[in-house]
């Protein structure tokens, strides 16, 4: 693959930057390096310990390459020094030039996070009202309540939500999108060679279907040998092409347009068990090739741990966007990347937004798809660090959604994390994803229409609910839909009396810019 090789370095961003003796809880590092000695390695930057990596790039022979991170401090450092290393160990010429550092204290990263939602989760919005003339009505009471999310954010089920209503209920009334935990995995799908079970598959995917919630498909096949069926680990060739073959065509046919995403080749390049074991350096292509093939209207997700959580060697964004972008040369149309969040080394605000700034430029749909924090930290720490993660990745405007990987089994127990015990009573965690959802909701707004009548709020994206009574009219409800543009979104509510009690028609035009939508409704 060619990549243009830089000459030259770009100008230090914010003049360089100075770290001055304030309190100092977050470090943005941006610098340009360049190596001599050996064609490509994988440089990080560290203070200390592997614990304290800021951020990687893959760094090409005689070429700057701009390296971007930083740091959470949690403690005061015991060292300032900043150390460009190649990340196996090897003796490296490494050039660094035009390094910058950006300081900031725990509030000010909160308020670039808080703004950041008012731009990309939010938009302002003006109502107005008006009679079937087109006069505009003055003093008119507005009730506006949002009734719907559109940003993603769920967790993973498992087969115990199939009876048990207690389960339902919780998920349902937070939730708007799922995965399952194991039940479309190979192994359970297919625990002897060509015998198939899709029995529990088929129940939860029915579930998710009659409740019209959008799940990902998780997953095809998986690169860990460790997760293939324990029967085809030692299967090589043409014998294993056979069945990975039949794997992928038979779930994918089955669930044809059930599901919203495919992993497809899960951790591809964590491991290369296909790779190794079909002798073929092309396999995870040739996978997704036939994957489009299969189901070409659902966006093909690579999917992988140790990329915003913390550095990695062979699992990082740069060799990720490489591959994507192999694969879209090779005919795949509908790509995305599901950035896993498995955060057992800390978490790292910094570095996370840096590795999701570089995948907003690549053009795929971005969701962290399996977010959890580990148990070692212990139920408080691991409340705090959740709260961290979920906060980075709602602010950034290049992620499409969010899953957690909380599937409560049968036991009433989870993998890592749990939201709630088994009688579903919040756990530490559980309160802190209760608590943003509380904050990313409009909820309910009341007010009166002014002298243009218009009533103007700010409301996170998705349904609304409005209701409007004037003195002269009968009060009526009609839905609204808050979506994503430029400039506040315009709905003007023309109303048109009926002689029927709690009856009125009402047209409603919603227009922003050029575009205009008209939603007609009846009586309320």
């Amino acid at each position: 693959m060619s990549h243009k090789c830089k000459q030259l370095p770009d100008k230090p961003l914010y003049g360089g930057g100075i770290l001055k003796g304030q309190e100092i809880d977050y470090i943005w590092v941006r610098s340009w390096v360049k190596i001599t000695d050996i064609e490509s390695t994988v440089l990080w930057v560290v203070v200390g310990t592997k614990e304290t990596c800021g951020a990687t790039v893959i760094a090409r022979e005689g070429c700057w390459s701009f390296v971007k991170g930083g740091f959470y401090l949690e403690a005061p450092l015991n060292t300032s020094v900043l150390h460009f290393e190649d990340y196996n160990g090897r003796n490296v010429h490494i050039e660094v030039a035009s390094m910058s550092l950006q300081q900031f204290s725990e509030e000010q990263w909160r308020a670039h996070q808080d703004k950041a939602i008012q731009q990309v989760r939010k938009r302002n919005s003006i109502i107005t009202v008006t009679d079937r003339h087109g006069a505009k009505l003055q003093g008119a009471k507005i009730k506006v309540e949002q009734i719907s999310r559109d940003f993603p954010f769920g967790v993973a089920i498992s087969s115990a939500i199939l009876d048990n209503p207690s389960y339902q209920k919780w998920f349902k009334k937070r939730f708007t999108v799922t995965v399952f935990e194991n039940e479309l995995k190979w192994p359970s799908n297919e625990p002897r060679p060509g015998t198939s079970n899709f029995k529990t598959a088929d129940k939860m995917v029915e579930y998710v279907t009659r409740n019209k919630i959008p799940t990902r498909g998780h997953n095809i096949i998986w690169q860990d040998p460790v997760f293939a069926p324990s029967w085809a680990r030692n299967l090589t060739g043409e014998r294993l092409r056979q069945f990975a073959t039949n794997r992928l065509r038979t779930v994918m046919e089955r669930y044809k347009n059930k599901f919203i995403h495919w992993d497809v080749n899960n951790e591809m390049l964590h491991y290369d068990f296909y790779e190794t074991k079909l002798d073929d350096r092309n396999a995870s292509l040739k996978f997704y090739q036939m994957a489009q093939a299969v189901d070409p209207n659902i966006p093909l997700f690579l999917n992988d741990f140790k990329l915003v959580e913390s550095c990695g060697n062979g699992s990082n964004v740069d060799g990720y966007i490489a591959k994507i972008r192999e694969f879209q040369r090779n005919g795949i149309k509908l790509l995305g990347m599901g950035l896993e969040g498995h955060f057992f080394n800390g978490v790292n605000p910094v570095f996370s937004r840096a590795v999701m700034d570089k995948f907003a430029t690549v053009g795929v749909p971005v969701w962290l798809t399996e977010v959890d924090v580990s148990l070692k930290y212990g139920l408080e720490k691991q409340a705090r660090y959740l709260e961290k993660v979920l906060r980075e990745g709602f602010a950034h405007p290049g992620i499409g959604g969010i899953v957690i990987w909380a599937a409560i089994n049968h036991q009433g127990s989870c993998w890592q994390m749990c939201l709630t015990d088994k009688n579903f009573n919040n756990t530490l965690a559980g309160d802190v994803v209760d608590k943003l959802l509380k904050e990313w909701h409009t909820g309910k707004l009341t007010g009166k229409t002014d002298s243009n009548g218009s009533f103007s709020f700010s409301g996170f994206l998705g349904n609304y609910r409005v209701t409007v009574k004037h003195p002269l009219r009968r009060r009526f409800k009609t839905t609204v839909s808050l979506s994503k543009g430029v400039g506040p979104q315009h709905f003007q509510i023309r109303t048109s009396h009926k002689n029927i009690e709690w009856g009125m028609n009402c047209r409603v035009v919603a227009f922003s810019g050029e575009k205009v939508t008209t939603v007609v409704t009846g009586d309320s």
